[in-house]
């Protein structure tokens, strides 16, 4: 196996094309660039499975892993693996062609059923990512005559689909109803259609549903909330942002992730009325030319759900650890932002202080990544957070003194 040094050694034996050396050439300014802006992404290798415990390649021992998506810690259950492992064996690896030629199987259809029924919507389309569902949905949905008004923090696959499609674009101030109002208040589009994160990856935040209806009807605009940070664990049921806020039904279409509480393992959907979910078949690209979730991940994301439906006991522990985690992280003297969610993310200010922070924690062997500038605005670097049902008591207030023993050591809180 060649080592990176090894492999440009191999290149430097026979002659460099010109087109290949002038890629060489700006790339390197590029990521030049990237490590001086500080913003150069480290990825730790696991050597473990996703659980609340990992192995880190080049680290001694176990890490307390604070920094995943696993909300109700169903990535590495033993009924979601046996479930991944049966539908291996019964539908195999993969489908080999996308949906519309032979790529759907029955356990396609049953799933976007189930999802269907849980949001107590009309139909579902799955899509390999929610990435994807949400690149596939203004482009098939809104034309010019049409608009489109986005929060500011919305997720990159919100911006990046609304940059695909020729719909008139506005962005509206994070959280801002007054803002929006004024928008949509003047806008003479044929379709109007507002999107939001229902809680906001990097703060915490949950978006003001209730609010956003109001207008939605006052406006006869539609409501569209990714609710990949909520599906699944937050409100009483699970059911995401509408519950949570007490206003079930809100959103005219919902798209959501299989690849953070509801198994862990990947894949997306959007659902909603049955025309707009017809329409996606017949048209969205990202469905229409990529091939459709493997079955083992398919069963994973099924059994999930079923674990996600018949039981709140996750969920409540959930809650619990989530308020453990703030309490005790405001009562050590540490800023936690976000609303009530297990996005926690503890709030530094700079970014070297962020990065001093997160390095003394893995030191400690809690395992926290910093953000700063511009994943998030400048001056609001953090050390995110997330907290999960299948992390104990113990191991929520192990890092809570962690994060006091090591914020009084680099000078964010004085003793």
């Amino acid at each position: 196996m060649f080592n990176g040094t090894q492999t440009r050694q191999l290149h430097e034996l026979k002659k460099e094309r010109a087109g290949v050396a002038k890629l060489r050439e700006v790339l390197e300014d590029r990521l030049q660039e990237i490590k001086k802006a500080k913003t150069w992404k480290y990825e730790r290798v696991l050597t473990s499975p996703q659980d609340t415990k990992v192995r880190v390649r080049g680290a001694e021992g176990e890490f307390l892993n604070f920094c995943a998506n696993n909300y109700l810690g169903l990535s590495n259950h033993p009924e979601v693996v046996e479930a991944a492992r049966e539908g291996l064996k019964n539908y195999g690896a993969g489908l080999s062609s996308v949906r519309f030629i032979c790529g759907t199987q029955t356990i396609h259809k049953d799933l976007e059923n189930r999802l269907a029924k849980f949001h107590e919507r009309e139909d579902a389309i799955l899509y390999g990512s929610c990435f994807d569902a949400n690149a596939g949905l203004f482009e098939s949905m809104l034309t010019p005559e049409d608009a489109v008004f986005s929060d500011t923090l919305n997720h990159a696959s919100i911006i990046d689909g609304i940059r695909l499609c020729k719909a008139q674009k506005y962005r509206y101030p994070h959280r801002d109803l007054s803002e929006l109002e004024h928008l949509l208040a003047h806008s003479e589009a044929r379709l109007k259609l507002i999107v939001t994160d229902g809680v906001f990856s990097m703060d915490g935040t949950v978006a003001p549903v209730k609010g956003l209806r109001d207008l939605a009807d006052k406006y006869r605009a539609l409501l569209a909330i990714d609710d990949s940070h909520a599906t699944g664990f937050f409100g009483e049921t699970g059911r995401g942002t509408e519950e949570y806020c007490g206003v079930k039904g809100a959103a005219d279409i919902i798209v959501s992730t299989l690849g953070k509480a509801v198994s862990g393992a990947a894949g997306g959907y959007t659902t909603g009325p049955k025309e707009l979910v017809t329409l996606l078949r017949n048209v969205s690209r990202p469905y229409l030319f990529s091939n459709a979730p493997p079955p083992p991940v398919v069963a994973a994301a099924t059994k999930s759900l079923d674990l996600v439906e018949n039981s709140g006991e996750l969920r409540q522990r959930l809650r619990e650890n989530t308020r453990a985690f703030r309490e005790g992280m405001k009562a050590a003297g540490l800023t936690v932002a976000g609303d009530d969610h297990p996005i926690c993310p503890v709030m530094v200010g700079e970014a070297p202080l962020a990065v001093d922070l997160a390095s003394g924690m893995l030191e400690r062997g809690i395992y926290v990544v910093a953000f700063s500038y511009p994943v998030v605005p400048k001056g609001g670097a953090r050390v995110r957070v997330q907290i999960s049902a299948a992390h104990t008591l113990d191991d929520v207030h192990r890092a809570v003194d962690a994060f006091a023993h090591v914020a009084a050591q680099v000078g964010i809180i004085k003793k």
